[in-house]
């Protein structure tokens, strides 16, 4: 049946959500569930999730792993990989609580871990490097297990289901951060399971992304170069790993992997003032393979900041606005306004250009 104009409202993907607090004055996490909420048509259930920073100040210096097992058998495996690996400070079932929209739930634990001296040392890697490969090795190697969070002083809570329910799932509202992001998710040519939901994360640096990646592909095999591996499903995972490899690999600052994986045109950058065109031409030719096409809008979430970024084009709708020390920003205007009616300022970022917010100095998180 042909569908008239108005008739049916068709959104452009997926939803995005976030919320930053400059001066690290807590936030609450019942507010970001209740941002995403209002965007429910933008998912149909088959994927939502959301990161919180600051989140564990009792275990600040201790790398947080949340994990999904599929049975008690690979926990146990995984956790004798742990305790070759790691000194386990704490551990725990993540407190979640029985609702009707999230079903067939996988074994979800959280640990906080330190890695041991001595296998540090014989790595001979850096602490962060050393972290990174276990994570990997447990992803690829212990079938049935998934680190889907390992940060410091932060995490990941992610699900099948619409992102209201599952922030209810998990008891956000029990919890409190500087920061957090949000996502529902509306696959089209990926399937919906718990290991696919956004946000994705290595380290501290977590994903949340509204978009079709078309240069996937390309993206994936360069950074399977350098000991990634992408195999969760998602083209969402591989932006991810490009930006661990861009600003802890590489050591660009946020503003030059916003100009890797959004670069400007040619065309543009040839307008541009000698010092900056500069710059920019040595971007596209060091890391060709990692400009991401298509149309995305995301969200990066780091240790102290926050950085949203839109495609070069602009094909997916983002909103920013600010309150006081309050940052936010969204996929729909409306999602910001339901716990922020009176706004100092509402604006749309442009295309490719990155906003960054960070914590003050004398925030001291």
């Amino acid at each position: 049946m042909l569908q008239k104009e108005g008739e049916v409202r068709i959104p452009s993907g997926c939803a995005i959500s976030g919320i930053f607090s400059k001066d690290g004055t807590p936030v609450n996490g019942g507010e970001i569930v209740e941002s995403i909420r209002v965007m429910h048509d933008r998912s149909n259930g088959l994927g939502g999730g959301f990161a919180g920073y600051g989140i564990y100040p009792e275990y600040k210096d201790d790398y947080a792993f949340h994990i999904f097992y599929d049975n008690m058998e690979v926990r146990q495996k995984c956790e004798a990989f742990l305790d070759r690996h790691f000194d386990v400070i704490n551990l725990s079932k993540i407190p979640t609580r029985k609702i009707s929209g999230i079903m067939d739930e996988p074994l979800i634990w959280r640990y906080f871990v330190q890695p041991l001296p001595h296998k540090l040392e014989d790595s001979q890697l850096d602490e962060k490097e050393y972290v990174v490969r276990c994570v990997i090795r447990i992803n690829t190697q212990i079938d049935g297990a998934y680190v889907f969070s390992s940060g410091k002083n932060m995490g990941v809570f992610k699900a099948v289901g619409y992102p209201e329910d599952v922030g209810e799932f998990y008891r956000l509202d029990e919890y409190e951060g500087y920061c957090w992001t949000a996502h529902g998710r509306y696959p089209t040519n990926t399937p919906g399971w718990w290991g696919g939901a956004h946000p994705f994360a290595m380290l501290d640096y977590s994903v949340v992304h509204n978009g079709e990646i078309s240069s996937y592909d390309a993206n994936r095999r360069y950074v399977e170069m350098f000991g990634y591996r992408c195999n969760l499903l998602t083209d969402t995972e591989v932006i991810t790993y490009i930006f661990d490899f861009l600003l802890r690999k590489q050591g660009l600052t946020l503003e030059e992997a916003a100009h890797v994986v959004a670069a400007p045109f040619w065309q543009t950058i040839e307008r541009m003032p000698p010092e900056e065109r500069e710059q920019m031409t040595y971007l596209r030719k060091a890391f060709p393979h990692l400009l991401i096409t298509g149309p995305f809008s995301i969200l990066l979430g780091f240790e102290g900041g926050m950085m949203a970024l839109n495609d070069r084009l602009k094909l997916r709708s983002m909103v920013a606005a600010e309150k006081g020390k309050r940052f936010y920003i969204a996929s729909e205007e409306a999602a910001i306004r339901t716990i922020e009616p009176d706004l100092d300022r509402v604006w749309a970022p442009r295309g490719g250009e990155p906003v960054i917010v960070r914590l003050e100095k004398k925030g001291g998180m």
